[in-house]
């Protein structure tokens, strides 16, 4: 049974950077697109960003592109968020999710489509 565990979260001043770091165990790392999303207080699970399983392809939501950065180590087994540029509505909980499509050179977007999830990490941003 595969498991994500989500670190790195934190408390940062607006304008400060954060890197998330994903662990995942169980499963065949190098056959999962891995995705980051996000939830703050009250609103709906977003997509942040995904990433392909060579990590050549890589997807970002429209309002991160540039401050935000996903990458991929297949040998540690980990995905990691490069946040930069933080402002307080990046304030949120922030999950890391697999999803098996071993062969394919494509990201995912969807939440929907995400076969595990991890527990998430809490970003605070203060303005």
């Amino acid at each position: 049974q595969g498991q994500l565990v989500e670190s790195g979260g934190g408390l940062v001043q607006a304008g400060g950077s954060l890197r998330l770091s994903c662990a995942a165990s169980g499963l065949t790392f190098s056959r999962y697109i891995m995705g980051w999303f996000r939830q703050a207080p009250g609103k709906e699970r977003e997509f942040v960003a995904a990433i392909s399983l060579s990590g050549l392809i890589t997807d970002y939501a429209d309002s991160l592109k540039g401050r935000f950065t996903i990458s991929r180590d297949n040998a540690k087994t980990t995905v990691s968020l490069q946040m930069n540029s933080l402002k307080p509505e990046d304030t949120a909980v922030y999950y890391c999710a697999a999803r098996y499509r071993p062969g394919t050179f494509i990201t995912s977007t969807n939440r929907e489509h995400y076969d595990y999830w991890g527990q998430g990490t809490q970003v605070t941003v203060s303005s």
